[in-house]
Order: C-alpha cells, then structure tokens, then sequence
C-alpha cells in the first residue's frame, strides 16, 4: 500500500469515534457475520476438499455441507475480510493491499505499453470470499446468447433457460427497484441492490442512452441492451462477498473445516488408476496431507486454478516435461485464457460540485451517513452508478452486445491519493503530465468495456515450484479487431458526455494527450487505437484457462459435468471452465457455476 493510500485511511479512521467503531460492528452482524473459525487440526481425510474459497468454491462449501453426512474441508490461501473491505467506494484499494495476489502479466507488444514497467496488473482475490472482495461489486449476468453458445458447443445443460433458475436461487434481490420480477431472486444468500447514493449525473446519462435508441431497463432481465443503474453485492450499503453470503451464515456446521492462510502446493493424484486420493498444503511452515473418500473441488480461480493443476500432473505435456514434471494428464490447460480490457481513463470536466473525489468525501457528514445509515457516496462501488451495455457498428447480432458503458461519479484526476491509479498501473510520470493539471476541477468519467473479445491469452508454468507465481500471456488486442470496437466505445462515450443531457454542466473532454500518442492528431481514430494500446486495463474478469467442451473438443480440459478429463474425483469449479467470457461482469457468473456445480455433485453422490 503506497503512502497516500495510508494517509487518506487514516484520515478516514481517525474521523471515526470509538461510539462509530461499535456501530461499524453492529453492522456487520446484522449482515450475518458469523466469526470463521480457522481449522488447524485436520482430520486424516474428508468427503470433500475445496480448493478456494472464492465465488465459486464458497457457493460449493454453503451447499455440499447441507448435507450433515459429508465432511468438507475448506482450504484458503488468504485471509479473512476487514472492515475497510466492506467499503464499496473504496474498492480499488482493496487490489494494493495483502487480499491480491498481485499477479502482473508479462510484457506484452501489444498492449499496457504506457503502464508501469510496461506489464498489465492482472488482480485477483486472495481472501475468505476471492475477488469479490476486491471487485467493484457490480452485479451482472451475461447475455443469454452467451449460455446458449455455451450449449451449441455441446455443453449440454448450460443453457440460458437451464442456468437461469441458479442466478436466481443465489439471489435476495428484496431491495432492488425497477427491475424484471420473473429473473430476480428473493430468498437466496447473496444480497443484491442499488447504491444509497444517486448523483445527479445518472439521470443524464439514461436519457443520453435514450436519445440513442435505448431503454432505461434491468439488464439482469428480459433483454441486458440498454441503460441502468448499477445492481450491487451489497448489503445496507456495505460489500456483500461470497464469504458474506455463503460462508459466514454456515460457519457453525459441524461438517465444515475451513483453513485460512494455507497455500495449496500439489492435488495427490494415481499415476496409474488417475484416481484424486488427496491435497498437499503448507500452513504455517508446516506441509500436510489429507485424503479425500470422494472429489477434490478445484476453485481456485482462473490463474491459480491451471497452475494447480499442472503442478499435480495435469497439463500439456510439452510444457511438464520442460519443468520436469510428470504427465499424468495431457491436456491443455492453462489456454484459452479471456478477459474483459477496459479504457477507465477518459475524464470528462464539469462547472459543478457534482462528482465524486478523494479529497470530497472527506468530511464527517458523508462517513457518518455511511457508518450510521449505509447511504451516502460511499456506497457506490468502485465508482461506478450507471452502465450500458450497447452494440458498435461492429456487432453482429441485434440483442448482443460488444460494449459496456460504465459511468464513474468521479474520474482519474481526483485520485489524488493514488489507489486508483495503483489499481490500473498508471506511471506517476503520466499522472502528473495529463491528469494533475486538472486534479482539482470537478469531473466524472465514462469508462468502455470491450465486452466479447476475439483475443485470447495463456497461463503457462515456470518451473516446478509451486510458491512460484506462473507465467501470464494474455495477448491483449493480439487482434486488430478488438481495438477497432474498443475504438468505437470510446467515440460513443464522448459523444454521451457531450450530448446536450451533460450541456448545463458543461462536459468538457481532459484533451492533454497521452506522452506515447503525442505524435498523433488527438481524437482522431489512430489516436484512440494508441491510447488503447498505451493505457487500457484489465477488469479482472480473466475466465476460460481450464475450458468446458465435449470430448470432441480438443482443447477442453472439463466436460459439462466439470470433471477433468481422464482424472476421477476432481471438479473444477470456478471462472476457468467458461468455454467463452460472456458479456458481462463475471462475479455472478462464478457464483451460478458454483450453485449447478453443487446440484451435480450432489446427484451424483447421493446415493453412494
């Protein structure tokens, strides 16, 4: 954590009496945080051992231990959450702290040419709940077309009408406003709704969509093209994590162990019957084994999951043999690596107190509405109040989209404490020559998300050792097209700000150009094409490592049942088995995989 970052805490904390600590904890009960007790006597095996406990692995864990007969050991590499976790608007700090792992990919030709060392920040969650506890919170589902792409592949049972039901037993939805009946959930762990705080910024940007042709909607709904309000993993304003919703409420089964700091190092497979009989880990410095009479659940995310697996034995073979390790599996895992860039740069000026900055939720008013009510700015997650998902001239199909459009109350020249651009990779350097000069003008932003792109990455082991982090390729805008669309987002994001809804605030485009495009004419096509490559970022949403696919699939690692390939008793469960990233923010996408993941185990073991 850089010293800015610590300073703004600080000054948040320090503003807090011990009378508002107490209430801080109050809240949290009533979210129904049991304590976690950390296991560190492990039986000799389980029923079930789970590998992760983020969206996917927490989802499995809450259903697998409903039934009393199973034991269910969870194993954590992270910690635990804290208060300053629950925080939604500051979300982005939560990615400079010890809750991620800090992955950063290699250096690319192709894009993150203008961050720090020229390398892509890649995030991901290492805690009681993965990455929702560092993401932005915002709930969405994906496009149906993208489920049912899913089942033309020949992952059969992965429909939009087969899935649906399990994004709605997820959901408790019971605050949400405006939306589709029929596709929310009111009864489920996880707690769903809007922001307690609406800038007036918001109302513009719907009616700019509408002037567009498109409808104010529900984009968990009957159709996601068009405009909304953001839908949050929220609770009374505070961050609703998967360890919120699925594993504080069990944390007193009998039949659950969870281990927090333990660091997965091998998945004990059979050479020769390729039967999983167990897990090694480290916990404090100390190795353990324990057996499992019936599936090791893989969920460890779509980085640490291939690398697991390829550190058991299961992998391509060329790249085993390389760092001497025995094929037990030939499969390509670690390929197939997808996500979601994103532009979050573009800052738009305005004449008014408006927007959302560092320095202006620094006042006793806002952080006591947030402590005592949950409302107030500091319930909007990451920033962000509104989204659109809207199709460029370059989409094919009428009812999917190929852009997200996300409206930030604040924008890069008001992170004068740096966590923002911590998060992203951006250079002090470029701070100061094209966002400082501005860093007191009022502003927000309007970020462009390449939904569906055609590029597609690796994660590809470096040696044997398993503390060792793998390496990431993931070939950003390897293809021309993908920065053609992300070039036709950003055009149709100025053209929102500068549409006569954002007039009276006098929206004005940050036009000091980025140091490596200086050399061509600002705005213009080429431009863009530039500034994309120099400074689009990551949305955390890598996906696809350990693909989905019939067995006709050569490049499927699980089938639809997720169990490896030639492997017996191991599932993985997680973002990685997406045969396709889908057209949306992945979170609850994860959580739904982790709740058909239960039904299938559980049929399957039901009677046995």
């Amino acid at each position: 954590m850089n010293y800015r970052t610590v300073v703004v805490l600080l000054t948040i904390l320090t503003r807090c009496s011990a009378q508002l600590v107490n209430l801080v904890s109050d809240l949290r009960r009533s979210l129904g945080d049991g304590e976690i007790k950390d296991t560190v006597n492990f039986d000799s095996d389980y029923d079930f051992v789970v590998v992760g406990a983020g969206s996917g692995g927490s989802v499995v864990v809450n259903r697998l231990t409903e039934n009393p007969k199973w034991s269910v050991l969870l194993l954590e590499a992270g910690n635990d959450e804290m208060f300053l976790t629950d925080v939604p608007l500051i979300a982005s700090i939560q990615t400079i702290t010890g809750y991620n792992w800090g992955y950063k990919s290699e250096r690319l030709k192709t894009a993150c040419l203008g961050l720090i060392d020229k390398r892509c920040n890649m995030p991901r969650g290492k805690a009681l709940g993965g990455t929702s506890v560092i993401n932005f919170l915002l709930y969405t589902r994906g496009n149906k077309l993208d489920f049912d792409q899913w089942a033309s592949l020949g992952n059969k049972g992965w429909s939009y009408d087969e899935v649906l039901p399990y994004f709605i037993k997820s959901e408790n939805c019971t605050k949400c406003r405006d939306i589709d009946e029929d596709y929310h959930g009111k009864r489920g762990y996880l707690n769903v709704e809007h922001p307690g705080y609406e800038s007036p910024l918001v109302k513009l940007f719907i009616e700019a969509g509408k002037d567009l042709g498109y409808q104010n909607l529900d984009p968990n709904g009957r159709s996601e093209l068009g405009f909304s309000r953001v839908q949050a993993t929220m609770k009374n304003g505070a961050r609703c994590s998967a360890s919120k919703a699925f594993l504080r409420p069990i944390s007193q089964r009998p039949n659950l162990h969870v281990s927090i700091r333990t660091r997965v190092t091998k998945i004990l497979i059979d050479p020769k019957t390729k039967q999983t009989y167990g897990v090694e880990f480290l916990k404090n410095r100390k190795k353990y084994t324990v057996r499992v009479r019936k599936e090791v659940v893989l969920s460890a995310g779509s980085i640490n999951s291939p690398h697991l697996l390829m550190l058991s034995g299961v992998g391509p073979r060329k790249d085993l043999k390389r760092v001497q390790i025995p094929v037990i599996q030939d499969l390509k895992v670690g390929y197939n690596l997808q996500d979601h860039m994103a532009m979050s740069t573009l800052a738009f000026l305005v004449n008014e107190s408006v927007t959302i900055s560092d320095r202006g939720v620094q006042n006793s008013m806002d952080i006591f509405n947030y402590i005592l009510n949950g409302r107030g700015p500091y319930t909007i997650p990451g920033g962000a109040e509104a989204l659109a998902f809207i199709r460029t001239k370059f989409a094919q199909v009428e009812s999917y989209p190929d852009m997200e459009l996300v409206l930030g109350a604040g924008a890069l020249n008001g992170d004068l404490y740096g966590s923002l651009r911590s998060l992203l990779g951006i250079p002090q350097s470029l701070f100061d020559q094209v966002y400082a000069p501005h860093a007191y003008t009022p502003a927000f932003s309007i970020a462009t998300v390449l939904m569906r792109p055609k590029s597609a990455g690796r994660v590809l082991i470096k040696d044997s050792n398993p503390l060792h982090w793998p390496l990431l390729l993931p070939n950003y805008f390897e293809k021309e097209e993908d920065v053609a669309v992300m070039v036709e987002g950003i055009k149709m994001a100025i053209s929102i700000a500068q549409s006569r809804h954002f007039q009276k605030y006098n929206a004005t485009l940050n036009r000091i150009p980025v140091p490596g495009c200086r050399n061509v004419p600002f705005g213009s096509d080429s431009y863009w094409a530039c500034a994309v490559r120099q400074i689009a970022t990551t949305l955390g949403h890598q996906v696809g490592t350990c693909k989905m696919g019939p067995d006709t699939d050569p490049d499927a690692v699980v089938d639809a049942q997720l169990k490896v390939y030639g492997i017996k008793g191991l599932r993985v469960v997680d973002g990685s088995i997406m045969p396709n990233i889908v057209a949306g923010h992945t979170n609850a996408v994860i959580m739904m995989i982790g709740e058909k993941a239960a039904d299938m185990i559980k049929d399957e073991w039901r009677n046995k």
